[in-house]
């Protein structure tokens, strides 16, 4: 699935048509995370479909899930741009932007350089990159370009080699454990307890996919993650909010946050 996926990607990077650049106010996803507003980070994802489950939400309004996030104690949204497989827009990102105080996040299958000048454009605050997708020489440079262009970058891997592969060629600040196989597309919430062992220590590391429980939760608490992407279970939710209290236990927002 990931192959056919990368190809559509080369595909549209051909025919990319750059928008005009959107004025907002950036907001770094790495301080929202580093202080959260729970005991754990969460990164909200306003997510429509994905190839493995299909349609998740009908009743997608982009902005009036990112407002509620926002009002839920949410540290920053995550925004599914991918319009083939996920049924996402680039459009979806930047109103939700607009909308919002905390930190976006633009997540796609990033692995050319006009993807990151997109991104800028749109109005994003960070971008996924995602190991598995190409080659870490050119994924460093990618990650190079983003920040100078003031973008901030969550990093994705899966296995333990991927861990080895991409700290051999740089430290990022920030990395994403994906709990789903990109090839098979099963998740294991085991697999963050297994890859937190082999990151370096004081790397501070999201716990993502699978997450639908408060014991979900504290299991990857224990193995040392900064935070969680949650998207699937709480667009499930009958409302954000809801799933937000239901997948922390009902811990409210700290006070001092």
């Amino acid at each position: 699935m990931l192959d056919t996926i990368l190809q559509t990607k080369r595909e549209e990077i051909e025919r990319l048509a750059l928008p005009e650049q959107v004025e907002v106010k950036k907001v770094s996803l790495y301080d929202a995370l580093r202080k959260p507003n729970r005991s754990l980070g969460l990164l909200a994802e306003v997510k429509k479909a994905s190839p493995s489950k299909g349609l998740i939400r009908a009743d997608f309004h982009p902005v009036e899930i990112g407002k509620s996030y926002e009002a839920a104690g949410a540290d920053a949204i995550s925004v599914l741009t991918d319009e083939t497989y996920f049924q996402g827009h680039r459009d979806y990102l930047t109103k939700v932007k607009q909308a919002v105080n905390i930190p976006v996040l633009r997540k796609d299958f990033i692995i050319d350089r006009a993807q990151i000048l997109e991104s800028v454009r749109i109005g994003a605050d960070a971008i996924l990159l995602i190991v598995s997708t190409i080659p870490t020489t050119r994924l460093k440079e990618l990650y190079d370009e983003a920040h100078e262009l003031g973008l901030e970058c969550l990093v994705e891997v899966h296995s333990e080699e991927e861990i080895a592969e991409l700290f051999s060629a740089f430290t990022p600040t920030l990395i994403g454990v994906n709990n789903r196989n990109l090839k098979t597309f099963e998740t294991d919430v085991a697999q963050t307890e297994k890859m937190a062992q082999v990151i370096p220590h004081g790397t501070m590391f999201l716990s993502e996919s699978g997450l639908h429980t408060y014991d979900d939760l504290q299991r990857v608490k224990r193995a040392g993650a900064t935070g969680v992407l949650v998207g699937e279970s709480l667009m499930r939710a009958s409302s954000p909010e809801e799933g937000i209290q239901h997948l922390f236990g009902g811990e409210p927002v700290a006070t001092d946050a």
